[in-house]
């Protein structure tokens, strides 16, 4: 496991085919970028799960975080200190996935967050 690949698991990837459709959104890793942000939010630890990270969605590091990686590194780094983990690379790889996959389900879960306004909101909430 590491942060050179991001992967999606299937439901998560049908999830967010649905959300591109009612968002207009259609670039995976924007998506991905705000799910991963409304995750971290949650201050509750996500629970750990083995996520089969099997379809056809992979996006690179860098495509995935932009020209903003270094601070969703930090943030990844960050959780893992809270969430009493050592921030190796296998932790800080674990981390995006486990909150990137409860982020997409908040998305997918909450009907005032299918829509841009909705999202932006949840931002400043």
């Amino acid at each position: 496991m590491s942060l050179e690949n991001v992967r999606l698991s299937q439901p998560a990837r049908d999830r967010l085919i649905r959300l591109k459709r009612t968002t207009g959104i259609t670039q995976w890793n924007v998506l991905c970028r705000w799910a991963l942000a409304l995750s971290l939010k949650d201050p509750s630890t996500p629970l750990v799960k083995d996520i089969v990270t099997d379809s056809n969605v992979e996006m690179t590091w860098k495509t995935f975080a932009g020209q903003h990686g270094d601070i969703y590194l930090a943030l990844l780094k960050q959780r893992c200190v809270i969430d009493g983990e050592e921030p190796t690379d296998e932790n800080v790889a674990k981390a995006l996935t486990v909150h990137l996959h409860r982020g997409i389900g908040y998305l997918g879960g909450h009907k005032e967050l299918t829509v841009i306004e909705g999202l932006v909101g949840s931002v400043a909430a």
